[in-house]
């Protein structure tokens, strides 16, 4: 099994992540993308939409991050990561979306635009970035997790963009439930962290 990714991509991120997490064998590639290797006839044959990350597991290719999130999951029968009941496999669908909307439209925005050079964040960027975080923290007042009384793939799939977000300018230090969650996240057993760049704002007091 290979995960083509890049460090900076918490796309990527969140794959490696449930792969260490359940010890599950496979080989990391990393692909340039500031050379634009991700562009490249070769890796277009695997995603049309020249991103990552891509699995590649046998004769199985797989693009988007959340997709490869559901394979794994049923492939390796991880229930405990992924709950079979409807009600529970709802939830986990909830936070997909928002991983795939809210947050990358939001903290993952922010992040990128501030990562690429010296920039201003637009003001819409930043509203979604807050709108977000609010919900996370109210949300995370009453539980640890964000799908089920255990970590699921909807905390995986949010966790790292969310985690940096001070470097899209964002200050977590007033959003004390979200601190924690995070911290419950990377205390997780094979735990690996997502890559940090220099710029933005502290991620704690």
């Amino acid at each position: 099994m290979q995960l083509f990714y890049h460090p900076l991509s918490g796309h990527s991120h969140r794959v490696r992540l449930f792969l260490t997490l359940v010890n599950e064998p496979f080989e990391l590639v990393e692909v340039d993308i500031r050379r634009g290797e991700q562009k490249t006839n070769e890796f277009l044959k695997m995603n049309r939409f020249g991103q990552v990350p891509v699995l590649k597991d046998g004769d199985t290719v797989l693009a988007d991050s959340n997709a490869i999130l559901i394979y794994l999951a049923k492939k390796l029968g991880r229930d405990d990561w992924l709950p079979d009941d409807p009600l529970g496999a709802a939830a986990v669908q909830r936070w997909l979306s928002v991983a795939a909307g809210e947050v990358a439209y939001g903290v993952a925005t922010a992040r990128r635009i501030r990562i690429s050079g010296p920039k201003p964040v637009p003001d819409d960027v930043l509203s979604r970035s807050y709108a977000l975080l609010n919900v996370l923290d109210d949300e995370l007042e009453t539980r640890n997790w964000l799908a089920a009384p255990f970590p699921t793939l909807a905390d995986l799939a949010v966790y790292g963009y969310v985690a940096r977000s001070p470097e899209g300018g964002i200050d977590l230090t007033v959003y004390p439930n979200v601190q924690s969650w995070l911290c419950r996240v990377e205390s997780l057993p094979g735990f690996v962290p997502f890559a940090k760049t220099e710029v933005g704002v502290p991620a704690s007091a």
